[in-house]
């Protein structure tokens, strides 16, 4: 029976298909001739000799896979981000806004079937025996006069008032047939808007998981600066001790030592602002996994923990349209206004309405349908809008306007997806030459802070140049610190970029294959 009725279902959905007003929706292709940069971009990244600057080659055509945040090699971070996967709650909020755009394409597919109601209605009536007009259902199949009395000259009261039961039980059947396709656009509409919902979900696991390792980054990067920074000031507090000793022998100048003073303050007065920053990223990675402020994560992270991937995939630029899902979320809103255009054209044309009842009447149940009890009727109409105060043209020109703007949103979205991919590309190879030069400035600032050091216990210089030296080594350790951890945000980004291999997560890879996930408009869509 089930089979017999979808077979119905698609070959009624076929036939309006064929007569369906409005526009026919046309998948929009990929730009022509696009690309991520104006010249080639090189085959690999600059490296620097430290954890984190190995050179990254740049793949074309290599796919992503969905976990690709695996590819850090962390433990601790696969566990977060399957954690966040389970427990945060937008994906939840997805999921359920998907599973109510699939329960609306069911709903509007009952508009291709019959209607039937039946209804039963039982009424006790009085009839007056001051008026002679026949009010009553007259004579019933089982003899029963319910006509009223007649008039009885002999008794006072002349007349007398009838009381009887009356019983009906109908059937109505109703039908709207899609002659121009109303529905079947409406459908389409529908079936459009879950396909932006599917991806509105798919972009919500990706822009989680990405959410959890920058957050894991940044909480690396700023305990390798906390670590810094508390060494740049246990070291200033040791140069401090030792100037004061000076100063009390007469070896150092007063001026020395408040200008070691200052240094010290300054380097605690990183330290705050830092802790501070530190503290709200463990919040994030709380509230990303669903924890409350006051719940800990066991997870903790270090940069030296972290291994940056070798190999970062290029997709083709024909192909990102079809990977972001935020640009097929709004090919499917376009799709929608697309087929909101035909909606609105069939409400222009003639309404066509089938209806029956089947029933019967008597005042008693067993009566109802035996001898001249039953009654049915069958009522074509056809209603042509003439005049609705300009009602119908207007709503017309608004879903005209409304698929220009989706047009336009659409071409907005596509354009900033090719966008995002050049900036983090660009971005990779530009850090990458960022962390090489920052690391060769830290070894500068090394080597030179450390000459200082053995010319100024000879008495070559003074202590303020031995103190501007260790600012700039200090001011380099940082900044090296910063630019290590860049490296790593940027490939986090780059495969968010490229749409974060949402086709390979396993539920999405199941509910591609069942048409039933995606809602029955699914099925017809495949014969428009």
């Amino acid at each position: 029976m089930k089979s017999v009725c979808s077979a119905l279902l698609i070959m009624v959905a076929t036939l309006a298909a064929s007569c369906a007003v409005g526009p026919r929706y046309h998948q929009p292709a990929a730009p022509a001739d696009a690309g991520y940069a104006v010249t080639p971009l090189p085959e690999s990244s600059a490296s620097a000799p430290i954890h984190g600057g190995e050179a990254q080659r740049l793949i074309n055509d290599r796919d992503i896979p969905f976990e690709w945040w695996q590819l850090f090699q962390s433990p601790p971070l696969n566990a977060l981000v399957e954690r966040a996967f389970r427990a945060n709650p937008t994906i939840a909020a997805a999921q359920a806004a998907l599973v109510q755009a699939q329960e609306l394409v069911y709903a509007q597919r009952g508009y291709f079937f019959p209607t039937l109601a039946a209804n039963y209605n039982f009424a006790r009536t009085k009839i007056s025996g001051n008026f002679t007009v026949d009010d009553s259902p007259g004579t019933q199949g089982n003899g029963d006069n319910l006509n009223p009395p007649l008039l009885d000259l002999q008794n006072s009261p002349h007349t007398a008032p009838l009381f009887y039961n009356f019983h009906t039980a109908q059937l109505t059947v109703g039908f709207v047939p899609d002659v121009f396709g109303a529905n079947w656009r409406q459908m389409e509409t529908l079936a459009a808007q879950t396909d932006a919902q599917r991806f509105a979900l798919e972009a919500t696991y990706v822009t989680l998981a990405s959410n959890v390792v920058a957050a894991a980054i940044q909480e690396a990067s700023l305990r390798a600066q906390l670590e810094a920074t508390r060494q740049i000031i246990a070291a200033d507090e040791k140069s401090l001790q030792i100037l004061r000793d000076q100063f009390r022998l007469g070896f150092a100048m007063r001026i020395d030592v408040e200008a070691q003073q200052t240094a010290l303050a300054q380097a605690e007065a990183m330290l705050p602002p830092l802790q501070e920053q530190f503290e709200q990223t463990r919040d994030l990675i709380r509230a990303l996994v669903g924890h409350l402020p006051n719940q800990e994560v066991a997870e903790t992270f270090e940069l030296d923990a972290l291994q940056l991937p070798p190999e970062l995939p290029v997709s083709l630029p024909a192909r990102i349209i079809r990977q972001r899902p935020d640009v097929r979320a709004a090919e499917a809103q376009l799709h929608a206004a697309n087929a909101q255009v035909g909606v609105a054209v069939a409400a222009m044309l003639p309404q066509f309405s089938i209806t029956g009842n089947l029933g019967g009447n008597a005042d008693e149940i067993a009566w109802m349908f035996r001898h001249g009890g039953p009654f049915w009727d069958l009522v074509g109409s056809v209603t042509q809008p003439v005049f609705e105060g300009g009602t119908l043209l207007h709503r017309k020109r608004a879903a005209d306007d409304a698929l220009k703007q989706a047009a336009a949103q659409y071409q907005s979205s596509v354009l900033t997806a090719y966008q995002n991919v050049a900036d983090t590309l660009h971005a990779s190879l530009s850090d990458a030459d960022a962390l090489a030069a920052s690391v060769r400035a830290e070894n500068a600032a090394k080597v030179t802070y450390d000459v200082t050091q053995g010319q100024m216990d000879v008495g070559y210089v003074s202590y303020l140049t031995l103190l501007s030296a260790e600012t700039t080594y200090q001011q380099a350790l940082l900044a090296r610190v910063q630019a290590q951890a860049a490296r790593y945000g940027d490939t986090v980004a780059l495969f968010q970029a490229l749409g974060g291999g949402w086709w390979h997560r396993a539920e999405q890879a199941s509910a591609t294959q069942s048409p039933a996930a995606h809602g029955a408009a699914d099925v017809f869509l495949a014969a428009f």
